[in-house]
């Protein structure tokens, strides 16, 4: 038996990679887990109630292309939020986490050849790592492009030579970035939106932290895309409950973008991918139209950011997060640190090289996690400060 080729060069998924490298070391001390962002602030009250008396649509299939209501209500978010007027019929498509539409996206979107040669994926390094599933799966040549303290944390797609923005057919950029915090501006967008213009790729943003943020709303692709008059096909916006409301399970997603590009994923849809079950479409519908609970939401995590950068101002090379829930901390060594942490304060964290890739002499080389940990910030404050707390006194003295 044969098998598949195209994954053979993928690394250890981030968690198993962790759990090996941490294999018979105990901790040294009351532990504290700041690897997985996963959400632990409460979500509305009333979702449970809309489960229940709805719970009859778990007897039936789902509406595929999702409800109507949801539809609308998705519409009517990107409205308040962007001030853009998208058709919930023709613009919106919701999905079961944002994770399906960013690997399908591609599936869906991805041409087969680019003028004449193997198409390329743009990603930003570090990254999501389903952002380079995606491009293998589809047989693309995924390009890492270093997002660095030089780059403001944001890869810089217009360096990249012509040869490889010639045969490009997707980039994706996430902002609010993970695991930096860093957040494209009305220029980045606009330059990159020209770019992908100019070299005829489609731009998959992924702002699914969009919500978390200290003082100002992060600028959305939509609005400056809306703003420059760019063709609706030449960007697909992604965004989701999991970090707004605190609703990872719930798995309540969605894609926005021109009439073409959703056509496509509703057409992968019939035969691949799974809708959210009714029921969930119904608390997606209350969710994404209730703003009180994120703002809540929002105000913890200002809390929690304002500790941390008032406990680590001063820390050479450290940079407070413009938004999102994730602390990107310089070190020597991202794996000995996060060893050193374990063993001595039982606080565990990710090292920063498992979210990202050798890029590649011709890319920069190297990769640009290697020197780094990435702490979440999403355990309760009085969890969360006393292993901050440690994690200080350990690493930088």
């Amino acid at each position: 038996m044969t098998h598949p080729e195209r994954f053979s060069n993928l690394p250890p998924y981030a968690f198993p990679r962790l759990r090996s490298l941490l294999a018979g070391l105990e901790p040294g001390g009351p532990v504290v887990d700041m690897t997985i962002g996963s959400p632990l602030h409460p979500f509305p009250h009333w979702v449970g109630d809309i489960v229940a008396q709805n719970a009859k649509g778990f007897g039936g299939y789902p509406p595929n292309d999702g409800t109507p209501e949801l539809r609308s209500a998705i519409s009517d978010w990107i409205m308040r939020r962007y001030g853009v007027g998208m058709s919930p019929d023709t613009n919106i498509f919701p999905l079961n986490g944002t994770r399906e539409g960013l690997f399908n996206a591609s599936l869906a979107l991805c041409a087969e050849r680019k003028n004449g040669e193997k198409p390329v994926v743009l990603t930003p390094n570090p990254f999501y790592q389903v952002y380079a599933v995606a491009a293998l799966a589809v047989e693309a040549e995924p390009v890492y492009v270093p997002a660095t303290r030089q780059t403001g944390f944001l890869p810089d797609y217009r360096a990249l030579p012509k040869d490889i923005l010639n045969r490009t057919t997707i980039c994706y950029i996430c902002s609010p970035s993970n695991p930096q915090g860093a957040v494209a501006s009305r220029d980045y967008w606009a330059d990159l939106i020209a770019l992908a213009e100019e070299y005829d790729f489609t731009i998959f943003a992924d702002e699914c932290y969009s919500e978390i943020y200290r003082n100002t709303a992060p600028t959305g692709v939509l609005s400056v895309a809306k703003e420059v008059g760019a063709d609706p096909e030449r960007v697909m916006l992604f965004n989701s409950l999991s970090k707004r409301s605190n609703l990872a399970g719930l798995r309540s997603g969605f894609c926005a973008s021109g009439p073409e590009n959703i056509k496509a994923m509703k057409s992968l849809r019939n035969y691949a991918g799974a809708p959210l079950a009714l029921p969930l479409q119904r608390v997606a519908e209350k969710i994404w139209a209730d703003e009180e609970h994120v703002e809540a939401n929002r105000a913890l995590y200002r809390e929690k950011l304002a500790f941390a950068e008032e406990l680590f101002a001063g820390i050479q090379g450290f940079s407070a997060p413009q938004a999102g829930f994730f602390l990107w901390l310089p070190v020597a060594d991202g794996e000995e640190a996060t060893k050193k942490l374990w063993v001595e304060k039982g606080v565990k964290v990710l090292p920063g090289g498992y979210l990202g890739r050798d890029g590649g002499k011709k890319i920069g080389g190297g990769n640009p996690g290697d020197t780094y940990i990435r702490a979440a910030l999403v355990a309760p404050m009085n969890e969360l400060q006393p292993g901050l707390k440690a994690l200080k006194n350990c690493i930088y003295g």
